[in-house]
């Protein structure tokens, strides 16, 4: 499994030790036995809305998926210089593929409450923006770029040094605003 997308190896790892087939897990999170299988194997890029499911089902944060040595101190990350990324695939066609690179910015703090990130979003022009929720807030600051989000029936662009805080359970899909890349830092409080 490529380095990138560990995450499927950590789900298998959360599943095997609840003694979960993965068909209890697939019913559980709502999701099917073939996106399960597809994540474990590495097969695919997960976007975020599922993993939130399965991290639920497993009881577990969505950061647990990024840990590897939690500590309860305080995480240092330098100059936004994550060693833990995270590749999603958005909602491209082409599930392989990486739209968005998340930089856990606390990967490792045990017992955390909330998930900062530096994502990079890559413009899709073909890219469908369907709207999905999940349990929650989101707050985003834009770094550098454009980013267009659909939250409910709204919509917003923001720009650089643009922010906007909302309730996840409101449908919502955030993409790039015109040709170029982004640059966001995210923090999402999922409860589970």
């Amino acid at each position: 499994m490529p380095e990138e997308n560990r995450v499927g190896k950590k789900i298998r790892q959360l599943r095997e030790t609840q003694k979960m087939t993965v068909e209890q897990l697939a019913e559980t999170s709502n999701s099917s036995v073939e996106l399960i299988e597809q994540l474990e194997n590495g097969a695919l890029v997960p976007s975020l809305t599922p993993l939130l499911k399965l991290a639920r089902a497993l009881g577990v944060r969505l950061g647990t998926f990024l840990d590897d040595m939690p500590q309860s101190g305080p995480v240092v990350i330098r100059a936004g210089h994550s060693e833990n990324v995270v590749r999603f695939s958005g909602k491209t066609e082409q599930p392989k593929k990486s739209a968005l690179d998340f930089y856990s910015l606390a990967s490792d703090k045990a017992d955390r409450h909330m998930e900062p990130f530096i994502i990079d979003i890559r413009a899709s022009p073909e890219e469908s923006h369907k709207l999905s929720s999940h349990e929650g807030e989101e707050f985003i600051y834009v770094l550098s770029g454009e980013i267009e989000i659909f939250y409910g029936k709204e919509v917003h662009n923001l720009r650089e040094g643009d922010s906007i805080y909302y309730d996840s359970i409101v449908p919502h899909d955030l993409h790039t605003a015109g040709a170029g890349d982004a640059r966001i830092l995210a923090v999402v409080y999922a409860p589970f």
